[in-house]
């Protein structure tokens, strides 16, 4: 066998085999090509689910010390009591003061009579 002969079988051999390769890597850069972009898209979802968990943490933290709503109720009757206290402290006053009123005017009258 000649040497243009072995050419001529290696070339034959060669090029089926170079197209396989071929094609394989044009269907394995298609197929990357797709999880290229995943995950892209993974990484930004993965960075949203860290900021709302950490947002969600906060106002976890925050609920915590706001009051229930049975202690808002009772914070509405004990003012709702408070009002009532000081609609008689009012009444009471009003009562005194006409009486220190009286004691003034009669002081005042006696104070001149004598």
């Amino acid at each position: 066998m000649e040497l243009k002969d072995l050419f001529m079988w290696a070339s034959i051999i060669s090029s089926p085999i170079l197209s396989v390769i071929a094609i394989v890597g044009h269907l394995n850069r298609w197929a990357s090509s797709g999880e290229e972009a995943l995950r892209t898209k993974q990484a930004s979802q993965e960075a949203k689910l860290i900021d709302h968990d950490r947002r969600i943490q906060s106002i976890e933290g925050e609920l915590k010390h706001l009051p229930t709503k049975d202690q808002v109720n009772d914070l509405k009757l004990a003012i709702s009591e408070l009002g009532g206290a000081v609609g008689t402290m009012k009444e009471t006053v009003a009562s005194v003061q006409r009486t220190v009123h009286r004691i003034d005017d009669w002081l005042r009258e006696d104070s001149k009579v004598g």
